[in-house]
Order: C-alpha cells, then structure tokens, then sequence
C-alpha cells in the first residue's frame, strides 16, 4: 500500500511542509527557522532547517547559496553529534555536486552519506543516499553497475510503501530501458511513475514522469502532439512549485520533440532558452546537452559544415570533463547523422555504433530530480 509522499528532507519545525510546496515558500519558512534555530543555540535545529534550506536553494538553481547552506548544516550536525542529520546534509551536498556536473565529487558526498545513514541508524537518509549514488551512475550512462542497485531500491521502497521514492526508482528504471532501446517497457514504468505519483499527491514526480512519456510517444511513435501536452502539464507542475531545474529538462525535451517532428527553427528557440536557463543555475551537464541540440538544429537550418565540426569537436571535449561515459557515443553519432568529420586531427572519430534510442542525444542522459 502506497502513502502519501512525503519530503523527509524538510526536518524539525519543517517537518509539516509539503513535497508540493513551491520552492519559495520553502526557503522563506527554511531561512526563518534557521534563524531561530541559531538564536536557540540549538544545532540540531540548525542543522536540520539548514537542510530545507539547502535543498531549496538547490531546487531553485541557486548553487552558490546551496553549497553553503548544506555545508554550515553538516557542520552543525556534527557539532550535534547527529550522525543521521550529518547523512542528510552529505545528501544534499552530493546531489548538488551530481547537478553541478561534479560527478565524482557526487560519488565520495554520497556514499559518505549512505555510511552515515547506516551508522546513525536513519534509513530513509542511506536510502536517499543510495537513490543518488544509483542516480548519479545512471547520469553518467554506467548502466549495467547500477541497474540492479535501481531494481534494489525500487524493491525496498515498494515493501515500505513510501511512494514518492518508488516513483523515483520506477522513473531511473524506466530512464535506463529508454537509453537501451526496450521503449515499451520504459513507456510502461514512466506511466507506472505518473499513476503512482498521482495518487501520492506527489506534483513533482508526476511532472518527471510525464517527460518521460512524452519523450518515448515522440521518439517511438511520433506523436508530436500529444508529446507537448503532456509537457506543458508537466511545465505548469515546475512554474508553480518554482521546480527550475526540472522546467530547463522539460524545455529541452520540448526541443528535442520539435527537432525529431523536424520542426528545426521551433527547435532551435527552444534549446536557446534551456540553455540559458540550465547556464544561469551553473549546470554544465544540462548545458552541454543543450548545446548539443542546438548543434544539431543549427546544422539542419544550414549552418556551415566546418562551424557545426569546430562545434562537436568542443562539445566532446566539454562532456568528456563532466565524465558521461556515453559522451563520445552522443557526439560521434552527431558527427555521423550531419555528415561532418571533426575539425581537429585529435578529435578523430571510428565509426560509430548503433546504439538505441540515442540518436537525440540530449533526450535522456538525466535530470537530477533528487
């Protein structure tokens, strides 16, 4: 039996709070408990009204402000002696660093705070935890070592009913199916997500779900139309919860539906404004994805042959720091769908393969909802 989802990161005096409240209000009621908490000389308090606020400030794109907040935090929990609230905030710091594009850095946060999680006695921490170390392996496109960890949790979370991290685990799943080809099956697991994320009460998660099948009926069947409805739902979720991430991700997919309906000019729009959103909240993950698309669209309306090669050639580069380990896939089938060669005698590319379902190469490569 599945609950109503909950958000066990907003603790203490925050513990009230929605999954659904706008991001906003989170942080306003976040920065004024904190400010009591301090008062009160309490640690344990600001630790935990730190995190909301981390969190927040995270969700909102503000990275400099999160990566602050879930340090003090930490420092506060530890000041405590609060192994558990000292998980959460490695959490949150780990999930900033996935967002970032710092996905090593993600790696050590995470499974830090999944041995903190374990040690403090705090399951839902280690199992957050273990959610973003799944998560930020999918990211990174090492499907096969985390495919069995998703199915894991996923397992866990429906034996403990907790349904805001069973649509996660059904989204992540659904995600890999969808970068291997089994398009039926990713299409039935990110419908699973919807149902399930609907019934929860849980906006956030629906609106990550119904990307996901707005993305499989364009790539697999061609519905352009009903694609970008279930995307401007989705997009109504992210502008009133105030879900800044989440709306850059639909708005690429939105691209991405346009450019495979070979509507190129629409395309390009629309990846010009992800990008600016995903490089006003620093996510070079996004960003570069972004570009990616934009690289494609630009070619299709006419750009110069060695331009769009200087273009991939940059961009490879660019993915290949971020450390995806599908970056070279992505770009070598952009090199061999616009029928360039790369600009640079470095950048020499074999032949590449077939892969499924990454011919848009922007599509499903992640999204950091945690």
């Amino acid at each position: 039996m599945q609950t109503k989802a909950l958000a066990p990161e907003y603790q203490g005096a925050l513990t009230r709070m929605s999954v659904n409240a706008s991001l906003t209000d989170v942080l306003a009621e976040g920065v004024r408990h904190l400010k009591r908490a301090e008062r009160s000389g309490s640690q344990e308090e600001v630790a935990r009204a730190g995190l909301a606020v981390a969190e927040a400030h995270r969700r909102l794109g503000q990275v400099a402000e999160a990566d602050r907040a879930w340090k003090a935090s930490y420092r506060a929990a530890r000041s405590a002696g609060n192994t558990g609230a000292m998980a959460w905030a490695l959490w949150s710091g780990g999930t900033l660093a996935r967002q970032r594009g710092s996905l090593r850095l993600a790696f050590r946060l995470l499974g830090l705070a999944a041995e903190a999680g374990k040690r403090g006695g705090d399951v839902v921490a280690r199992g957050y935890s273990l959610a973003g170390l799944a998560e930020t392996g999918r990211i990174q496109g090492d499907y096969a070592t985390v495919a069995t960890l998703h199915e894991q949790l996923l397992a866990e979370a429906r034996a403990r009913g907790e349904a805001r991290h069973t649509v996660w685990a059904l989204e992540g799943i659904a995600q890999i199916h969808r970068n291997t080809g089994s398009l039926d099956s990713a299409l039935e697991m990110f419908e699973e997500a919807a149902e399930l994320a609907g019934a929860a009460d849980d906006r956030r998660g629906r609106a990550w779900a119904l990307r996901g099948i707005a993305d499989i009926v364009s790539l697999r069947d061609g519905a352009t139309a009903r694609a970008l409805g279930l995307l401007s739902e989705a997009e109504a979720t992210c502008r009133e919860m105030n879900l800044s991430s989440a709306l850059a991700y639909n708005h690429k997919m939105r691209a991405n539906v346009l450019f495979r309906a070979g509507r190129y000019a629409e395309a390009r729009e629309v990846y010009k404004q992800a990008l600016g959103e995903f490089r006003a909240m620093d996510e070079p993950r996004g960003e570069a994805l972004a570009s990616l698309g934009l690289v494609k669209a630009r070619a299709r309306l006419g750009r110069d042959r060695d331009a769009t090669a200087a273009d991939l050639d940059e961009l490879r580069g660019r993915l290949d720091r971020i450390g995806l380990l599908n970056a070279r896939e992505m770009v070598e089938k952009a090199y061999a769908e616009l029928g360039v060669e790369p600009a640079s005698p470095e950048h020499s590319v074999p032949a590449p393969a077939d892969a499924p379902g990454a011919e848009t190469a922007s599509a499903g490569a992640g999204d950091g909802r945690r």
